[in-house]
């Protein structure tokens, strides 16, 4: 018990994290394999673990750096359509988890260089907008990436022949193909998907995205960012370079929505550009505010709680997103107000108190 004591807040947090996730894992597998779970509940492990991977990335910037991001959703998309057109270039004998794996590392380094392509102009306007006045830099952060939606190949026409791929923002026709597959059908987003994501690829990443942020955040850099995120005018007067550490923060947490993106995208036969809309990111961004910004165990778990609350209501048709809406303004006030937080210092310090007397018994009678 004292050895447990004595642990840091790191250290704590990097148990409650990989632990709930592999403890998820060891329970939910068997049951796969054994066909103990639906259909329904199945075919949502998948996007939930894509959909946890997001909401992680999204809380390095939101949660950690302090800036508001409301177009998470375009790294995401980048990354799906990447990895769609990775693996439809890789030949067929390749084995499944070879073809998954180079596509969500294709998918994550295209939504990283993205990331880098919006991040730089968007904090030097930020950076001027500091050096003009001070008092309006802060309302400067609260940008909004939405544009990034933009850059989503929206109308883009994809496909592949013999004698490699075929681009258009035309039609089908002007790819000038005689024969072949089509990879992205313009609005139709991306057809004849390899299904080939898997629960086991989708831990994995969870894992490995849980690895890279929990160790950037307990690093000289995540020591930076989160003194950015307090106080930006203090850490650039200690000689903390602002544009610099908010750059690679919101870099990696691109690459890292990118590769939610390429497993996401792998798990259906088609996948069109709407899919990551406007209204994805916010959902996202929800799932952080109610887990808790800088709270990666919380998002984890409100993230797979939300996500499954509107397949699980899906049988009240009529009243799903009505009693989906009731439960997040519950949580939200919950998770927010003062008294509940008055009535969580008081469970935690009556559990405190056992602890203790139960310690200073076991000490008195060794």
């Amino acid at each position: 018990m004292s050895k447990l004591k004595s642990l840091n807040k790191f250290t704590v947090t990097n148990i409650k994290c990989y632990g709930m996730v592999i403890i998820a894992f060891a329970i939910l597998y068997p049951m796969l394999q054994a066909d103990m779970i639906s259909n329904k509940i199945s075919g949502l492990l998948i996007p939930i673990c894509a959909y946890v991977v997001m909401a992680i990335s999204l809380n390095l910037t939101v949660g950690f750096l302090g800036e508001l991001s409301l177009g998470h959703a375009g790294f995401m998309s980048v990354g799906a359509f990447s990895g769609v057109i990775t693996v439809a270039c890789m030949q067929d004998g390749m084995p499944a988890p070879v073809k998954l794996l180079i596509a969500i590392i294709i998918g994550g380094i295209m939504a990283g260089i993205l990331g880098l392509i919006i991040g730089i102009p968007v904090l030097g306007i930020e950076w001027l907008i500091g050096k003009i006045s001070k008092k309006t830099m802060d309302y400067s952060s609260l940008r909004i990436v939405q544009w990034a939606f933009k850059v989503i190949v929206r109308c883009v026409y994809v496909g592949l022949d013999g004698s490699g791929l075929h681009f258009s923002m035309k039609s089908a026709e002007a790819l000038g193909m005689d024969a072949g597959k089509m990879i992205l059908n313009g609005p139709q987003g991306a057809v004849s998907i390899s299904k080939i994501s898997t629960f086991t690829a989708g831990i994995l990443l969870i894992l490995f995205s849980l690895f890279v942020v929990l160790n950037l955040v307990n690093s000289k850099t995540g020591r930076a960012v989160t003194a950015i995120r307090d106080n930006r005018i203090a850490a650039e007067s200690v000689g903390i370079n602002i544009t610099k550490y908010k750059l690679t923060a919101f870099i990696i947490s691109a690459i890292i929505a990118g590769m939610a993106g390429a497993l996401y995208a792998m798990n259906f036969s088609t996948i069109a550009a709407r899919k990551f809309d406007f209204n994805t990111s916010i959902l996202i961004l929800v799932f952080v505010v109610l887990g808790g910004m800088g709270n990666i165990p919380g998002t984890i778990i409100a993230t797979t709680l939300l996500y499954m609350l509107p397949e699980l209501l899906r049988q009240f048709s009529d009243y799903r997103m009505l009693i989906y809406a009731i439960v997040l303004i519950v949580v939200m006030l919950a998770t927010n107000s003062p008294r509940m937080k008055m009535y969580k210092d008081k469970i935690t310090a009556v559990f405190k108190r056992n602890k203790n007397m139960d310690r200073e018994g076991d000490v008195s009678n060794g």
